[in-house]
């Protein structure tokens, strides 16, 4: 009697059950099996029976031995390899600590996935060959050295090169972990940031199918593999996007999730079973799931086991326990696991300690890794496949150096004599006197050896190496602003009053009318269209899905209808920041991944923005995307009916520390135009490498036209807007302001000459930021080259012989305009929002903050009674006049 029989209460009629299921799996098969079931279940659905439930299976291998693919090529060669990959990694590893002690390096994460990987750089990557443009593979960032060692081994890095891993400053050293901006011919995606990985990927194969679904790109059967271990999966970028995956069905992506049960501390699940959990997640949205639980020399012990004894024991233990199995050895496993029940302890009793020990996980098997593989590749049934591989972290370092140990992930390096236990473990022929001298030697075979032939020989038969990034593309020819979408706006508004985000769109409707690349700009939203003004292109464009429209939209009769359609040209990710700047930076590095350049703009609030993806945008950076992020409804104070977490005034200070990020926030149409036409030029047809973030603003005012000789001022951060001419003797000041402030800027300065009779040089600061770069640089230089003469930053050569003090204003923090002080040449102050954000009109929001044109205008007068050219008198009735309390709440902590 089987244990799921021994409370049955009818036994007989349970068996005859069975052995019916039993005669349909063995004469008609396993469809017919699962629909005879699903009929069943719907039957008894009907009379509201609930039917059993579960989204987990037994904690065994998805495949059985029956259904296995058979494993091709030379088993003997690939362990062989298998095992010169890890030596070399670990030497690379231990040589580069024993020469500079401290920089770091890990060992157990790749020795728990060498097997995973593998398996697929033999049999199932594909390198871009021809027009064939490649599968992407996504390392763990962790595991990088064994990446490595197996580039050593194809000849593609060399010793000296393995050498400077971790030491990149004096130029071709190998970065800790895959960063494109450091290497940009060899890694394509930066991993190691946790969560980045996964989230990054479901997005790189969505924006896959779209390029195939517009015609721009055939899908050509690539495959997207992204490696990941169980406990990056506790980050909310991990999973918090599978659900696309399996709506827009995904096929073409593959998660292999290295379950080796141990994070950084300690166990990931240690009171549970995290492949559990996992399988229920992933096969709770949607995707196929395959187990790599066990390997082949448990497969005797499953033939055994009639009754169901082993698989209820394995069904029991969690994972802290699997844990001290390997970490303690075969003696603890005989006692403490098989010995829980008579039945499985006589399963063993005719095995060795040693013999138990060496019962293998699934993920160090390469037959039942091959045959997952073969599975997620060739059945995948419209669905992406997520392959939960069992492991040991550390595998192969032996206990007490690493194998399964509490602190695997610390471990840096090993001592002699764990070294050579190591050394024969995988059969490197290195002498113990190399050992013993403090050497750590990497072992290479010579070129024609068969393993290095062997090596060539599979990876030419996938079409070439990996990893290898391809960062050149075929440039694109940028109109000049003279072409009509950018003059549209360059020309002013006229009596219209509009807002710089309609200034946007417009210039967006030219960049998709364009006969030369328009159907290669990609508008991106992640649920604001409409707050942005771009509902017109819903019609126009469509919003891309997979499957269509199913429904008509109860907006139909209406000329600006809610459109989607499988070649719909924008992408709406919906209420998901971090899903939309996934779907950004894979449009924004199409150009070295899929060999043809997108011209992506996200468009999204500004608040929403930086400090929520941040590590998105900085992992953009390290990719060396191309393309514009559109801050909306930007600064602290024009969105006045939102409050605290809509209003952003730190954006832009947020964007300056990504160092190929240039970020602008423009006050007209006019700028824009320049700023949008120049990143344009600069991207595609200059093939600079930077992307942009540039803040656009929902108040609507007029917007004057370009005065001629401006635009080169305007992209290095700063032009001469107008001069307001007052009374001599009155004084005059330099009036600085950006975004929707410099208007209230351009207000100060007529109160100050019709009620003061103060000129002011009124200037527009379309980036503070790039004001802030080039000064540096100026300064950099002038230090390394003092013999030669030093050059003067915009910012000073702007101001220098100007009038009277100088007060900047912005939406944002003082901090933002207060970065250039240095290169200021006269007194300096900056008005700033510092604070939690309001709910209010922009009126009471700008006095809030003291960023209006009275606080704007009392500045400037204190500023010139600092000096003198006025009394402070002057400055306290203005303070009156204005309503200006000086005890308001300051705030900064009001």
């Amino acid at each position: 009697m089987s244990l799921e029989a021994r409370e049955d209460i009818d036994p007989t009629e349970t068996a005859e059950w069975l052995e019916s299921l039993e005669s349909v799996l063995d004469h008609e098969g396993e469809e017919r099996a699962q629909h005879l079931l699903s009929r069943l279940a719907d039957r008894l659905r009907r009379d509201g029976v609930k039917v059993p439930f579960s989204v987990t299976t037994p904690h065994r291998n998805s495949i059985p031995v029956h259904r296995e693919a058979r494993m091709p090529g030379d088993m003997f060669m690939e362990r062989r390899i298998r095992s010169l990959i890890r030596w070399n990694m670990a030497a690379q590893v231990i040589r580069t600590n024993k020469k500079h002690k401290g920089l770091g390096g890990h060992l157990a994460s790749y020795m728990s996935s060498a097997t995973l990987y593998e398996v697929g750089f033999n049999h199932f990557f594909r390198a871009a060959n021809g027009d064939f443009k490649g599968d992407m593979v996504y390392i763990q960032g962790h595991s990088s050295p064994g990446i490595y060692a197996r580039s050593f081994l194809e000849g593609r890095l060399t010793q000296e090169q393995m050498d400077k891993f971790r030491q990149e400053v004096d130029g071709d050293g190998l970065s800790s972990y895959p960063h494109p901006w450091l290497m940009p011919d060899y890694w394509q995606f930066p991993t190691v940031s946790m969560g980045i990985g996964p989230i990054t990927a479901i997005y790189q194969a969505h924006v896959m199918k779209y390029l195939d679904a517009r015609g721009l790109q055939p899908m050509q059967d690539r495959k997207i593999w992204a490696f990941l271990g169980d406990g990056e999966c506790d980050e909310p970028e991990s999973l918090g996007a599978l659900h696309l995956a399996s709506r827009e069905k995904l096929d073409n992506l593959i998660f292999v999730v290295n379950c080796n049960l141990q994070r950084l501390d300690g166990p990931v699940r240690g009171n549970s079973r995290v492949m559990d959990e996992l399988e229920g997640v992933f096969r709770g949205a949607g995707w196929n799931v395959i187990k790599v639980v066990w390997g082949r020399l448990w497969d005797p012990l499953f033939e055994q086991d009639k009754k169901g004894v082993l698989q209820k024991l394995m069904d029991e233990t969690v994972d802290g326990e699997y844990q001290n199995c390997k970490a303690q050895g075969g003696a603890y496993t005989r006692e403490n696991f098989f010995g829980k029940y008579p039945e499985t302890k006589a399963m063993v009793e005719d095995m060795t300690d040693e013999d138990i020990w060496k019962l293998n996980r699934g993920g160090h098997d390469p037959h039942k890794v091959y045959a997952a593989y073969h599975e997620a590749v060739n059945n995948a049934n419209e669905r992406p496949t997520v392959v939960l591989a069992h492991t040991v972290k550390g595998y192969g370092m032996g206990g007490g150096s690493g194998e399964a140990d509490m602190e695997a992930h610390q471990i840096k390096s090993m001592d002699t004599e764990a070294l050579k236990k190591f050394r024969d473990r995988f059969s490197i022929p290195i002498t113990d006197e190399q050992l013993d001298s403090g050497d750590m030697p990497y072992y290479k075979p010579a070129d024609d050896s068969p393993e290095i032939k062997y090596m060539h020989r599979r990876r030419e038969e996938l079409g070439g190496y990996l990893p290898a990034r391809k960062s050149d593309f075929e440039a694109i020819e940028i109109p000049g602003l003279d072409d009509k979408m950018f003059a549209s706006q360059t020309k002013g508004t006229g009596d219209r009053e509009v807002s710089t985000t309609m200034s946007f769109v417009r210039i967006l409707n030219g960049l998709v009318k364009n006969k030369r690349f328009g159907k290669q700009v990609v508008p991106i939203v992640p649920d604001e269209a409409r707050t942005f003004g771009m509902e017109g292109m819903f019609r126009q464009l469509g919003i891309y899905t997979s499957e269509g429209q199913k429904y008509e939209p109860m907006d139909a009769g209406q000329i600006m209808y809610y459109r989607e359609d499988k070649a719909g040209q924008i992408l709406e990710e919906g209420i998901t920041e971090a899903g939309a700047m996934s779907a950004w930076i894979a449009a924004a590095t199409s150009y070295a991944n899929n060999h043809l350049p997108l011209l992506p703009f996200y468009i999204y609030y500004s608040m929403f923005g930086f400090q929520r993806i941040g590590d998105l945008a900085w992992a953009a950076g390290d990719m060396q995307a191309r393309g514009f992020m559109m801050g909306g409804t930007a600064g602290r104070t024009p969105l006045n009916g939102e409050g605290l977490q809509h209003q952003d005034g730190h954006s832009h200070i947020l964007a300056s520390t990504i160092p190929n990020c240039r970020s602008y926030d423009p006050t007209y149409g006019h700028e824009l135009a320049v700023i949008i036409q120049d990143g344009l030029k600069r991207m595609y047809q200059d093939k600079e490498n930077c992307f942009y973030y540039i803040t656009l603003m929902n108040e609507n005012y007029q917007h004057p036209e370009m005065q001629e000789g401006t635009e080169q001022d305007i992209i290095k951060g700063m032009y001469l807007l107008r001069e307001v001419t007052g009374k001599k003797g009155k004084g005059h000041v330099q009036l600085m302001g950006s975004g929707t402030i410099l208007r209230e800027v351009e207000a100060a300065a007529e109160i100050l000459k019709e009620e003061y009779g103060v000129g002011s040089d009124i200037w527009s600061v379309t980036s503070f930021n790039e004001l802030r770069r080039e000064a540096l640089e100026v300064d950099r230089q002038a230090f390394l080259k003092p013999d030669d003469e030093p050059g003067k930053p915009h910012v000073t050569r702007c101001l220098e012989g100007r009038k009277g003090p100088a007060i900047a204003s912005t939406d944002y923090m003082k901090l933002f305009a207060d970065q250039v002080r240095a290169w200021v040449p006269t007194d300096y102050h900056v008005l700033g929002t510092d604070g939690y954000g309001r709910s209010d009109t922009r009126e009471k929001l700008r006095h809030f903050f003291e960023v209006d044109r009275y606080f704007v205008t009392v500045a400037a007068l204190k500023a010139l009674a600092e000096r003198g050219e006025i009394e402070r008198k002057v400055v306290t009735d203005a303070l009156k006049k204005y309503g200006i309390d000086p005890n308001k709440p300051n705030p900064l902590v009001s």
